[in-house]
């Protein structure tokens, strides 16, 4: 049984891989890329800010796979409960 870190976790991955990868589909036009001026300077300032955001969204997916995948820590009475090791 997961927890609840774990389940905030594959949603959090869940959200961002769909969001990258319709992200991706919406911007992946195939007349994107024409030789006009306008569209030269359009199309670099889609690219970098494509970077970037990508780049977010996988930190995000980042995070949430580390949530789902780090085990619960032990709760804290069982931690009181264990004897303490003398140094």
């Amino acid at each position: 049984m997961a927890s609840k870190d774990q389940g905030i976790g594959i949603a959090i991955l869940a959200v961002c891989a769909i969001v990258i990868v319709g992200y991706i589909i919406i911007t992946a036009d195939p007349g994107l890329f024409s030789l006009s001026a306008a569209n030269v300077r359009l199309d670099a300032v889609l690219v970098l800010v494509s970077i970037a955001f990508i780049a977010i969204l996988v930190i995000g997916a980042w995070i949430g796979w580390t949530m789902a995948t780090t085990p619960p820590p032990k709760p804290i009475e069982e931690v009181k409960d264990e004897p303490e090791e003398k140094k």
